[in-house]
């Protein structure tokens, strides 16, 4: 029979991917639900080539519209977070893939775990924020959080080998600037923070890619994914992102999961996982390559890697609010209202000011977060006037 799941976030990069592997697929799964924020035209399309049961959009204007378009489908159009929750909770639904940007996702995710669901988790803001939480609840209700990052799915693939292990090293491409000073980082456009070298991703994760804040936010995925310290994630850069990461053991062996980068494939891993199934992509020529390069991060250059572990390090609602600032840090930057290297000095005011407090339940979550992007905005606003202290 179909396995059927739903999909938070269909028209993003990670959603469409993920149906791209559906397709790749036919009568192996089912689309039960898709939800979106407000892309009318693209859900619409998707829910007449899935047929899902349920299809939900943010955007209560969209969702009518949707609504009008999908008439006679018999496809059920719903709003708001209540309808991302209903879609998270279908009754049928065997996994849900969670890749809605932001937090406002992470009741519907906690509900689909209470509702016997496992989750294919792409939205790296989840368990930066929440992972103790949700880690905890899909211990205790005996659920699988399976990782759909390169990263983490190589991490994922690499474990197990017997022995204890020593060290877990994330690889990042370095992004668009990996060579620039901090003054040419400075003079960067957002057009050019979006032409990332290697990937295809969305704004956001490609802009957190050129401070190297996304190598830190994995590392605080990392660490509630495999339940890791933090003196035992490294982060390399590694231009070709070939190998996507490395697990080192006890006695010394290392372990590399290497691939094309292709987000297919470890889309595809966690919605088969324990199987493996075959999908047409690129395959990887050793030989052509010729060569793999590593080296350490400039954190002087990229002092968000740095803010990344501290917070996780500190731990609580620090998670939540390097998040949350990060965030709106990238908005005003995408915006051209302040420059590329200004993301970290906005993210650590924000951290700084931050009164940290237990991370164990979700108000106390997102009353961080809420605050952290407020106070966020008005930091922005004081780089934009020409001084980091206003406000």
């Amino acid at each position: 029979m179909a396995r059927e799941i739903t999909v938070l976030g269909s028209t993003g990069s990670i959603g469409r991917q993920t149906l791209e592997v559906v397709a790749a697929h036919p009568g192996r799964f089912k689309v039960a639900a898709l939800a979106a924020a407000r892309n009318v035209e693209l859900m619409t399309a998707q829910a007449k080539r899935f047929h899902p049961r349920l299809a939900v959009l943010l955007d209560p204007a969209g969702a009518q519209e949707l609504a009008s378009r999908l008439r006679g489908t018999g496809v059920r159009v719903l709003t708001g977070d209540e309808g991302v929750l209903a879609a998270a909770t279908l009754e049928g639904v065997e996994l849900v893939v969670a890749a809605m940007v932001g937090i406002r996702s992470l009741p519907a995710v906690l509900a689909a775990l209470e509702s016997g669901k496992d989750i294919a988790i792409a939205n790296k803001e989840l368990l930066v924020a929440a992972g103790d939480v949700i880690m905890g609840r899909a211990h205790t209700l005996k659920r699988r959080v399976l990782p759909v990052d390169s990263e983490h799915s190589a991490i994922f693939q690499c474990l197990n080998q017997g022995g204890p292990v020593e060290e877990v090293i994330i690889t990042a491409s370095g992004g668009p600037f990996r060579d620039k000073t901090l003054e040419e980082m400075a003079a960067v456009t957002p057009e050019e923070a979006l032409q990332h070298p290697t990937w295809v991703m969305g704004p956001k994760v490609t802009v957190d890619s050129a401070t190297l804040m996304n190598k830190g936010l994995e590392v605080i995925e990392a660490k509630h994914l495999f339940n890791l310290d933090y003196d035992r994630i490294t982060v390399l850069i590694h231009p070709q992102s070939v190998v996507h990461a490395l697990v080192r053991y006890g006695d010394g062996s290392l372990f590399a999961h290497l691939g094309p980068a292709d987000m297919r494939l470890p889309i595809q891993y966690a919605l088969t996982w324990p199987e493996r199934w075959e999908l047409n992509v690129r395959k990887l020529d050793l030989a052509d390559l010729g060569h793999l390069d590593f080296s350490h991060p400039d954190v002087k250059r990229f002092p968000c890697l740095e803010l990344a572990y501290h917070a996780g390090r500190a731990g609580g609602t620090c998670p939540a609010v390097l998040s949350a600032a990060d965030e709106v840090a990238v908005e005003f930057f995408l915006a051209g209202k302040i420059p590329l290297t200004a993301i970290s000095q906005v993210v650590a005011r924000v951290l700084e000011e931050h009164r940290p407090a237990a991370a164990d339940d979700l108000e106390a979550i997102l009353a961080a977060y809420s605050w952290a992007r407020r106070r966020a905005e008005v930091v922005a606003e004081g780089f934009c006037k020409g001084s980091p202290h206003k406000g």
